[in-house]
């Protein structure tokens, strides 16, 4: 009787379903998205408004430091061209930003691992604030939010995760990288590519995508972001796996 009963108890175990997390994310997406929100919240939650205007000032980037004699500065010019991704200006922008983050920095991360995805996000934050700085030359603006990195994140996922012809049951990372004239004959690259080209143009003109646009959008970030992404993602891509390989989790890109 007792081997009967643990017979049907294995059997009913093995029919029960496995459930799946709502949210499959690598770890290091989570560790990021954990960074900015506890950034974040010591800014709001802890800091006095003089504390955060140290911050934003000291770790924020501001073109108007690169026409400055460095004599007269301290090093913020050296750290503050990655920093900035790190910061953000209200609730809406750090949760807008950490949903696009979601949906294309999981495929990436899983296509080219954690250390390269960390080297991405510093190069890329730096390409976004070098347009920033030579289209605002000089300029005591202050920029801060991860929309760059996030943009050039959208870039590098243009060259692998929407293919020509869809793999059922592929996930998107493990798909090839298409060449820079395949994905100019991608109608779903070019799609996705001219949406996002317009909302930044929406925002250039000073049309806000979101909120009520008090805040100004540093459209010219995102475009630095993205060419960054584009073109220079096949120096952080990797060898896929034989096309056999089971993988290891399934990563579908959302948007």
């Amino acid at each position: 009787m007792d081997d009967q009963s643990a017979g049907r108890q294995v059997n009913e175990e093995e029919r029960i379903p496995k459930r799946e997390p709502i949210f499959n994310l690598p770890g290091i997406l989570v560790a990021t998205l954990a960074l900015l929100a506890i950034i974040y919240a010591v800014q709001t939650l802890v800091l006095s408004d003089q504390a955060v205007e140290w911050l934003l000032v000291t770790f924020g980037f501001i073109p108007a430091r690169y026409v400055m004699p460095l004599t007269e500065q301290g090093l913020e010019w050296l750290w503050s061209p990655v920093t900035y991704s790190l910061l953000h200006g209200s609730i809406e922008h750090i949760l807008f930003n950490g949903l696009w983050l979601m949906a294309f920095g999981a495929p990436v991360i899983r296509r080219i691992g954690a250390a390269r995805y960390l080297a991405f996000w510093v190069l890329s934050s730096i390409a976004s604030a070098a347009l920033h700085a030579a289209l605002n030359w000089g300029d005591p603006t202050l920029l801060i939010g991860a929309s760059g990195v996030i943009s050039g994140l959208m870039g590098a996922a243009c060259r692998f995760a929407f293919p020509a012809q869809a793999r059922a049951g592929v996930p998107a990372h493990l798909n090839p990288r298409l060449s820079i004239a395949e994905t100019f004959r991608s109608r779903t690259v070019i799609v996705f590519t001219l949406f996002w080209l317009f909302g930044n143009a929406l925002i250039a003109v000073g049309v806000p995508l979101i909120g009520d646009g008090s805040q100004a959008i540093a459209w010219d970030a995102h475009i630095g972001g993205f060419v960054f992404g584009f073109f220079l993602f096949p120096l952080f891509d990797r060898a896929l796996p034989p096309s056999d390989e089971e993988p290891e989790e399934p990563a579908v890109l959302q948007s």
